[in-house]
């Protein structure tokens, strides 16, 4: 049998601890521990506890990546906004008006949140505001005033509103979309069925529209906006209400979120191939209702929400993992 010299032209490293930023494929043997490792890809995706938010809360909007996002309003109604650098939070300048239920879009540096609820839950806002890395600018309102609304963008000058509840006395959910300009909302065609708390991940031209509930319940539909209109597409495994999600329409994680009326948490993970959904690795702590950000399907942040104040973030799979060799 070949040697590893022999294969490859160089001995096995050794070294008294494990390297600190190994590369994919790498060999070495611990002197310390007396153990061969090497660095491979990971099969699953995995959830780490990272540091609390400054003040918990549910319902609020987010942006931007897992080490670079923001975090703003929530219930009870606040303008309350914090940024997250991968290891802390910092308070920054709070939103103009106080709301819970409102989405979010954009990055940690320009970012859009819209409608939601001021005050009371349910008083329904029309309400946007652009925020440009320091503070927030209130702007063109939405056409339709919804909360438990949802959406997806680039930055503040793109993004696009779905669904939520439009009425301020008993719920009556919409399927209304707008496109977002940078300077006003634009009426744009309708989702195929009115939901509210759906998942939202893409742009303002190519989105997805995850879970959610209809007048019927919880669902599992999933679908694809092509810049034009809504198709159906391969529904989810669990149906679910306030859950997280970040992505595109060819990479994306749902995870999270909770029954109705929100007596059951999931703690449920699943990624999207722009095809299927396949369950990944479960979040530590179940919950429902928190602020999400993240990139692909590869990496995402959860922050507060129902039954947990901490944070958690998400490496997907493929992503490098030190291993120990045995001979067993």
């Amino acid at each position: 049998m070949a040697t590893y010299k022999e294969i490859f032209g160089t001995n096995i490293e050794v070294l008294a601890s494990d390297p600190a930023n190994p590369v994919q494929g790498q060999v070495w043997y611990n002197s310390t521990d007396n153990v061969v490792k090497g660095n491979a890809a990971t099969t699953v995706g995995a959830w780490a506890t990272a540091n609390n938010l400054g003040t918990p809360r549910l319902l609020m909007g987010g942006a931007g990546t897992q080490t670079a996002a923001l975090m703003f309003g929530g219930t009870p109604s606040t303008g309350l906004t914090e940024s997250y650098d991968g290891t802390n939070w910092t308070e920054l300048n709070d939103l103009n008006a106080g709301t819970q239920s409102l989405e979010g879009a954009g990055t940690q540096t320009s970012a859009l949140g819209f409608g939601g609820a001021t005050g009371p839950a349910t008083t329904v806002t029309t309400n946007t505001e652009s925020w440009n890395g320091t503070s927030w600018t209130s702007v063109s309102a939405l056409n339709t005033g919804r909360r438990n609304i949802s959406g997806t963008g680039v930055d503040n000058t793109s993004a696009l509103a779905y669904g939520g509840i439009p009425s301020s006395g008993i719920p009556a959910i919409t399927n209304a979309t707008e496109s977002w300009n940078g300077t006003s909302w634009t009426t744009v065609n309708s989702l195929n069925s009115a939901k509210h708390a759906i998942v939202g991940s893409g742009t303002a031209t190519a989105a997805l529209a995850t879970t959610g509930v209809t007048p019927g319940g919880v669902t599992t539909q999933n679908e694809i906006w092509n810049g034009t209109s809504w198709t159906e597409s391969t529904d989810v495994n669990q149906a679910r209400d306030g859950a997280g999600g970040n992505g595109n329409t060819t990479a994306a994680l749902v995870y999270g979120g909770k029954n109705v009326p929100g007596t059951v948490f999931y703690a449920l993970t699943e990624v999207w191939n722009g095809t299927s959904w396949t369950e990944d690795g479960d979040m530590n702590t179940a919950r429902g209702q928190f602020g999400s950000a993240g990139t692909g399907s590869s990496s995402a942040l959860a922050a507060g929400g129902g039954d947990s104040t901490g944070t958690e973030e998400f490496t997907g799979a493929g992503a490098p993992l030190t291993v120990t060799f045995t001979d067993s």
